[in-house]
């Protein structure tokens, strides 16, 4: 785990390489090991200086979030943490000098482990990225992040890495004052074994150890200080409406900690550090945006034994922006794409899309002219369907209507190999159907993309009834190569994203029809932790759409159908009034050309508020919030059951990525985890008696509330 040697000059180094892994972590054995090794170097006198270095191609990954998972009580991990502050301060008070060779990244723990070093130099490695991701898992930097770093660079230019994750490059981290140096790739260590032995050796302490150290920029109690402060703490709680405990308890560590010494200043950050640990934010933010993603990009449920698809050349049939789109995420993945149209002009157009994005790019110097002019010659827009023809992969993106769909497939199948794959980008409309018109329904799969395509980063895989294990193998192959995530779900109405996402939509719109008042109904939406409010989202995915589906919807059910809510609020809003949505101009909102979006003042009119509607406003938010959020839980669970989902993990991660669920609840499987199975199975069942059988508990839930299971682990 790590190697001790001393050379010849007194140079005792302490190469990191983490057994049966392939980053470096932090954990309980590799920071005792750490903490001995630096003792040891510490307390021999031929020891001149102590060299941290990495033998696998980054540095330090940060710390194990399994065991941190697997031992959450804050007294343990405070405990734990406050050994490693030991080790930490010994190394930056014990006399000899201390450098990091930063071959690569060092992110979370381990830029910490760096900044306990004197010094610190990086190789010129346009790979490494150096930061403190933790708020993005529901944590803050535990081991001195959120002390050393401000008294380092100052408070403001740490709250981009201490409060928004951010990643800096090796240059940018060197400018910031992180890194004191950037040499050559693999003269790193050479670098820090130069400064060891000369400028070290008069220089083995930090700046915040010596006598008048002032915070750069300056302190807490300094009117930028308390401007900053009173801004920040303001903004932090518009943007999250104190739904994530660690942005805020990261302020609470500058604040409290930069008051005082830095052995206090870690005392005070152990303690909310701990803290976060043990809450059931950083679990549900651990388990789905770290283990679930990670998983799912690891493509895990891929059926074995398929050989990997290599892909050199796809079809994208259709070039409105979800197409283009496509083809811009294929092209940056180096992948040719033929952008096919019902004529040259739309598929021009399509084209000329994913330009102005890649020239917007080069504009803010993000990308170079050549770079954007080479992605661009990769998309080859047509009208000729030959063209497909050497096409791996065939996706349409082409209107909602069956008929339009069975024609460009037929029309595809006649140009492409026996073995290609078709996918259909529908998001309502069942595989198994629309592969009626195929002549190979082994070959033909669903991948939902999401609006932008080339941003967004799920891609919901469907099966259909005749999809092969094969096909379902490659279209994995194919979302990981262009660099999007995977859930794999089996064919249903809706599928799986679609289906529950539009429950809370439907819920926001039943809401206005009892007499809610617009603006609390939205506004209920953002505090409970969704990106838009429920009317807000029907203006930007259409109005008209929704519509469209329930028509749909009811003509293929017939009698069986049961009209919602929702169906009679987006008939009288498109049929009677004529507003569609964002699109047309007007829908719930209006879009004035010179101004922001604001509720439509007709809408009252037309869905009258009941008498003192909004009047008790946290007894009515607090309730609407639990409507707006069970809903699409209950519809989970539903997915679940039905064998739409295959696990609850992909019900999790598909949500957060897909429609922007709120990550703190962990996902719609995760939120009922949090609750515990019999709170969600009473909650629900007290919504059912009030607003109808959608909010009644599944057989699922109502099991797990009597046996004792779990969807997760406890």
């Amino acid at each position: 785990m790590l190697s001790y040697s001393v050379d010849g000059n007194g140079i005792a180094t302490l190469e990191f390489d983490y057994p049966g892994k392939s980053q470096n972590i932090l954990n309980a054995a590799s920071m005792i090991a750490i903490g001995e090794a630096v003792k040891k170097a510490l307390a021999d006198p031929s020891v001149k200086g102590i060299l941290l270095a990495s033998a696998k191609k980054d540095f330090v990954a940060g710390g194990d979030l399994a065991e941190m998972l697997a031992n959450p009580d804050a007294a343990n991990v405070a405990a734990g943490i406050t050994e490693w502050h030991k080790v930490a301060r010994a190394m930056e008070t014990g006399g000899k000098p201390v450098a990091a060779a930063l071959n690569g990244s060092a992110l979370g723990g381990g830029l910490e482990l760096a900044l306990f070093c004197h010094y610190r130099v990086a190789a010129d490695n346009p790979k490494a990225r150096f930061g403190f991701p933790e708020v993005t898992l529901g944590l803050l930097p535990g081991a001195g992040g959120t002390q050393r770093t401000p008294r380092l660079i100052g408070i403001q230019p740490s709250v981009p890495l201490l409060l928004e994750g951010k990643r800096l490059k090796a240059a940018d981290a060197h400018k910031a004052g992180l890194i004191h140096a950037i040499v050559a790739a693999g003269t790193e260590r050479d670098a820090a074994r130069h400064w060891l032995l000369g400028e070290g050796q008069t220089n083995a302490q930090q700046p915040w150890d010596r006598k008048g150290f002032k915070i750069p920029g300056g302190g807490v109690m300094t009117p930028a200080g308390m401007q900053f402060f009173t801004g920040a703490n303001a903004m932090l709680r518009e943007k999250t409406y104190g739904n994530y405990p660690a942005p805020k308890h990261i302020l609470s560590c500058l604040f409290e900690g930069l008051q005082v010494d830095i052995d206090t200043g870690l005392k005070i950050e152990t303690r909310y550090f701990a803290s976060l640990v043990a809450s059931a934010e950083a679990k549900n933010m651990i388990r789905s945006l770290f283990f679930g993603m990670q998983d799912a990009n690891k493509l895990a449920s891929r059926p074995a034994d398929v050989p990997v698809q290599k892909y050199s050349r796809i079809g994208m049939l259709g070039a409105g922006m979800m197409g283009a789109g496509i083809a811009m995420s294929t092209s940056v993945a180096g992948i040719d794409v033929v952008l096919l149209d019902t004529t040259q002009e739309a598929a021009d157009k399509g084209k000329a899309y994913a330009v102005k994005q890649w020239n917007k790019q080069v504009e803010r110097g993000r990308m170079s002219a050549d770079q954007a002019a080479a992605l661009a010659a990769r998309i080859h827009p047509t009208a000729d369907y030959a063209d497909l023809n050497g096409c791996e992969l065939v996706v349409e993106a082409v209107f909602e209507k069956r008929e339009i769909k069975a024609d460009v497939t037929q029309k595809a199948e006649a140009m492409i190999a026996n073995d290609a794959i078709f996918a259909s980008n529908t998001s309502t409309l069942p595989i198994t159907g629309l592969a009626e018109a195929s002549v190979r329904p082994a070959n033909f799969i669903g991948l939902h993309f999401f609006s932008p395509a080339e941003k967004m980063p799920l891609v919901e895989i469907i099966v259909g009834q005749q999809t092969s294990d094969a096909t379902l193998a490659r279209a994995m192959d194919f979302v990981k190569a262009i660099g999007k995530t995977p859930i794999v779900v089996s064919d249903a109405r809706g599928f799986y994203t679609s289906r529950v996402f539009g429950t809370y939509v439907s819920e926001g719109m039943a809401l206005l029809e009892e007499g809610y008042p617009p603006a609390l109904i939205d506004k209920a939406g953002l505090i409970a932790g969704m990106p838009v409010g429920p009317l807000a989202l029907a203006d930007e995915v259409s109005i008209e759409l929704v519509h469209k589906i329930a028509q749909q919807t009811r003509a293929d059910q017939g009698s069986a159908y049961a009209e919602r809510a929702a169906d009679r609020v987006a008939a009288k809003m498109v049929a009677d009034l004529g507003r569609l949505g964002r699109k047309s101009g007007a829908g719930f909102y209006d879009y004035p050309a010179d101004g922001p979006k604001r509720l439509w003042p007709g809408l009252t009119d037309h869905f009258p508020q009941k008498v003192g509607a909004g009047e008790t406003a946290d007894e009515t938010v607090q309730e609407l919030i639990e409507r707006l959020i069970l809903v699409q839980s209950a519809e989970t669970v539903h997915c679940l059951e039905e064998g739409v989902l295959r696990a609850p993990i992909d019900a999790d991660v598909g949500a957060i990525l897909g429609w922007g669920y709120p990550a703190f609840r962990g996902g719609p499987i995760g939120w009922l985890h949090t609750l515990g199975p019999k709170e969600a199975v009473a909650k629900l069942e007290h919504l059912a008696a009030l607003h109808g059988a959608r909010f009644a508990p599944p057989d699922m839930l109502k099991h797990m509330a009597t046996s004792g299971e779990r969807f997760y682990p406890r």
